[in-house]
């Protein structure tokens, strides 16, 4: 009912759109398609939770410190302040990479179906866009691993009072 609306209403662009998704299998080869970057998408959605679950940890205790501190820091307390900073830098830049891989990845899922409805072929830019995917992703992954070395080398194990 609403394909022939669209057919008489819209004329020769309406009908090519219908003819050329009306195949079942040219729909389901192209859900194909996209279930690999729709399960890299949720991947990354869990590796983005466990890098915002450390970047809340480090806001908040970097909070807890300066609050408790005010004026008076120790040495010690500026260096830990200092390392907490980086580290909270270094998550931050990991959640945005990662943010960045997120929105390229649903990009080229689009792009997949895209692809199905227009003539042009649209394969280089769908490789592009895949391409920067990895880049962000790996970029996001070099920056968590520089947050959880930067965690390992330094960071005190916290006390009863200060939670984990």
């Amino acid at each position: 009912m609403l394909i022939d609306l669209l057919v008489s209403n819209s004329g020769n662009l309406a009908s090519e759109l219908v003819e050329r998704t009306s195949s079942t299998l040219r729909v389901q080869e192209i859900v194909r398609l996209s279930l690999a970057p729709a399960f890299l998408l949720a991947a990354i959605g869990a590796v983005m939770n466990v890098m915002m679950a450390r970047l809340i940890w480090v806001a908040n205790r970097i909070e807890r410190l300066e609050s408790r501190m005010e004026d008076d820091q120790t040495r010690l307390e500026r260096r830990e302040l200092a390392r907490l900073r980086r580290r909270r830098r270094l998550a931050q830049r990991a959640v945005m990479f990662s943010t960045g891989a997120a929105l390229t990845i649903c990009v080229v899922i689009a792009l997949l179906f895209v692809s199905a409805f227009i003539t042009p072929q649209i394969g280089t830019i769908t490789a592009i866009a895949w391409i920067a995917t990895m880049l962000f992703l790996i970029t996001g992954l070099v920056f968590f691993a520089g947050e959880t070395i930067a965690a390992a080398s330094g960071q005190k194990p916290a006390g009863p009072d200060e939670g984990s």
